[in-house]
């Protein structure tokens, strides 16, 4: 008899720790990064541990590259002594992923970085958006200088004339091998001079590997 009781009390028992186990693993958890913490590292896509190293490599370049040419002087003056202008049109994604809400974070970004350069002023999102609908535009039509003067004319007639044209897009390479891969990440930026035609490219690379098992990173690397 006292053993029966033992064991209905044991199973009982184990009956309340499973169902507070299946439990815990329905619940979601979260926490806010300190600023000192690592980005998480996604298992199976890119995610922000990619993106921002090469948006910092590759706006950096650009940028600093074109404030010391001879069309951008000191405080982004140009020798009409007017601040050039920035008109980033979007980002492309040609990558094996699809990329979800980053592409809009993306831009965000590197639209910041062109804010805060001290040399460029971006227009707005919002009004570059408008007048690629009132012209029934592409982003990747206005590469052509009869559309260029198209999109050009339609955002000064919005107070938004600009001097730059910028495209960003992201494209990958796979390697596989026995279920493990790398996977090359490549952003690049195209600046276009809508005034004199100059195009100026840059782009940044990094690599990451996906692996089944732990033992994964040992074996290729």
């Amino acid at each position: 008899m006292q053993r029966s009781i033992e064991l209905r009390g044991v199973v009982w028992f184990l009956t309340l720790s499973l169902a507070a186990f299946v439990g815990c693993r329905g619940k979601q958890h979260a926490h806010v990064l300190k600023p000192n913490e690592a980005d998480m590292v996604g298992s199976h896509t890119a995610g922000a541990e990619t993106y921002k190293p090469l948006i910092e490599e590759s706006v950096a370049k650009l940028l600093g590259r074109q404030a010391d040419s001879a069309g951008v002087q000191q405080a982004g003056l140009g020798p009409d002594g007017a601040c050039k202008r920035i008109c980033f049109v979007g980002v492309e994604n040609r990558s094996a992923e699809e990329i979800g809400d980053f592409k809009e974070q993306i831009y965000e970004i590197i639209d910041s970085h062109i804010a805060g350069s001290g040399a460029f002023k971006p227009v707005s999102k919002r009004l570059v958006d408008a007048a690629l609908q009132e012209t029934r535009l592409r982003p990747d039509n206005l590469f052509l200088p009869n559309t260029q003067r198209a999109f050009a004319a339609a955002l000064e007639q919005a107070g938004q004339p600009f001097d730059y044209l910028l495209f960003a897009k992201i494209t990958s390479g796979t390697t596989g091998s026995n279920g493990d891969y790398q996977r090359d990440y490549v952003l690049t930026l195209d600046l276009v001079n809508i005034n004199t035609g100059d195009y100026d490219k840059e782009s940044a690379t990094l690599r990451k590997g996906y692996h089944k098992s732990a033992l994964g990173k040992l074996k290729h690397y």
